[in-house]
């Protein structure tokens, strides 16, 4: 019988509906070159690694009148043409262009029926470029049982590497009555697993109540002629559908910044995130209305026994900031950011950005994708913002022989968030990825000037000879653009 479901991993499955589908995305562009790489040969470097994830090829089973949690089993429909899909933007393909395709796209839930992940070959963009699009569910990639894709696709060099794959067959589909079976084999045999039913039983019903008692209210609400409650500039109820942003900066300028300043290169993009939001919210009211603080989630990582081990040499631990928006000096902002997390630092559990950067494969979606784990089971903590800052490699990555040119993450947005950030490094790039909600967030393109003009604000302080630039609303850029930056 295969590993049953955890409650964790449940909760998360209750937690998504239509308006939040809990499945973690990356997009990864390439310049094929002289490689060949294609759609085809893309499903052949997936077959061939694929044994390296295999939850890959397992969906999951619910057990007869929920006796105990569901549990993953080997799907024996496994298709990887359903999994592996081939999309085109119009020629030549632009950045905004494929921010549209991948919104459209992570806006969907994934079919819970089959193994939960999807992958898009995307054709189309400027310059020959092709882009490839993750996306899997956050019960899937948990960086302890498996790792996401990413991370076993990707090469140090451009030479193609064939592991031999494996001569897989699913194992047959157990009954009705051996799942129930096993289900009490496994509660007399270990009570720890009647007891987590017995949570995730309880949990479930506790949800259900609330999400009712918050349709109640909206109701309440409405007939009163009352506008819902906000928490925050950032708070909402959700629609289906998604906008995406990613914005390309040079690793070089937080370094100097830095260098100049103190801290860490981290605490330098949460201070151009902090500036950013400021800018952000100026230009949407005029003023920041008394508002100081954004409360935003970080996770981080460190080595504590107390914590779930992963498979990438630390574990995952919240920290909470808050990002000082209402002060208008981008040095005290900095410095204020630092100091957030010189207890943190000071703990010894914290683990350097080099060595996350040199685990083995392209570490860094998975650690996002743990990241949206530990931010989601914080959720009761008041935060306003999830920020997902992970170091990748700092040379380049090849896949099927094709050069991976960027990366950005696309971080799910958590029940009432519109907005949340997800930030990688890679080849001397800094990339930020924004995923918000379509109709509470329709100026995402304002928000990715504003976290340019936020780097730019920094870089002043060091040189004083970048020149300042104008804040507010400007013109969209012109829809012929490159696809990337690179």
């Amino acid at each position: 019988m295969g590993e049953r479901l955890r409650p964790r991993d449940l909760a998360l499955l209750a937690e998504e509906s239509t308006t939040t589908p809990m499945h973690n995305a990356t997009v990864e562009i390439f310049d094929p070159g002289e490689s060949g790489f294609d759609h085809d040969c893309l499903v052949a470097l997936i077959s061939d690694r694929i044994s390296f994830v295999p939850r890959y090829r397992q969906r999951l089973q619910s057990v007869p009148g929920r006796v105990a949690n569901p549990v993953w089993v080997d799907d024996e429909h496994f298709d990887i043409g359903y999994h592996v899909r081939r999309s085109a933007l119009p020629r030549p393909g632009t950045l905004g262009q494929l921010q549209e395709l991948v919104a459209r796209i992570v806006s969907r839930p994934l079919d819970r029926g089959r193994p939960l992940w999807e992958v898009y070959f995307v054709e189309g963009l400027g310059d020959g470029r092709v882009a490839l699009l993750y996306k899997a569910h956050q019960v899937l990639v948990d960086g302890v049982d498996t790792v996401d894709l990413a991370q076993v696709l990707l090469d140090l060099t451009p030479e193609r590497k064939e592991l031999g794959g494996d001569a897989w067959e699913p194992r047959r589909r157990p009954t009705p009555t051996g799942l129930v079976a096993d289900a009490l084999r496994d509660t007399l045999g270990d009570a720890t697993t009647g007891l987590d039913t017995a949570r995730s039983t309880a949990s479930a019903v506790l949800r259900g109540l609330d999400g009712t008692a918050q349709r109640a209210g909206r109701i309440v609400n409405g007939l009163a002629g009352r506008r819902p409650e906000r928490e925050g500039p950032f708070a909402g109820e959700l629609s289906q559908q998604r906008r995406i942003g990613a914005v390309w900066t040079d690793l070089q300028d937080y370094r100097r910044i830095r260098d100049v300043h103190g801290g860490t290169v981290n605490d330098v993009i949460l201070a151009t995130v902090a500036g950013a939001l400021r800018a952000w919210l100026m230009t949407r009211s005029g003023s920041l209305g008394g508002l100081r603080q954004i409360r935003a989630v970080v996770p981080v990582s460190v080595i504590d026994a107390e914590l779930e081990a992963t498979a990438l040499g630390s574990q995952i631990a919240a920290h909470l900031v808050e990002l000082p928006i209402g002060e208008a000096s981008p040095v005290v902002r900095l410095h204020q950011v630092s100091y957030s997390f010189k207890v943190h630092q000071e703990t010894g559990r914290g683990v350097a950005a080099n060595r996350l950067a040199g685990i083995a494969g392209f570490a860094p979606s998975t650690f996002h994708a743990i990241g949206s784990r530990v931010a989601a089971a914080e959720r009761g903590r008041g935060f306003q913002l999830s920020v997902t800052n992970v170091p990748g490699p700092q040379s380049p990555l090849y896949a099927a022989g094709a050069r991976m040119l960027a990366t950005y993450p696309v971080p799910p947005l958590l029940p009432g968030h519109a907005l949340a950030i997800g930030v990688t490094s890679y080849d001397g790039q800094v990339t930020y990825g924004l995923t918000a909600d379509r109709d509470l967030v329709p100026d995402i393109d304002v928000l990715e000037q504003c976290l340019r003009e936020a780097l730019d604000e920094l870089l002043d302080t060091v040189t004083g000879a970048r020149p300042r630039v104008p804040r507010g609303r400007r013109k969209k850029s012109n829809p012929q653009q490159p696809a990337v930056k690179p």
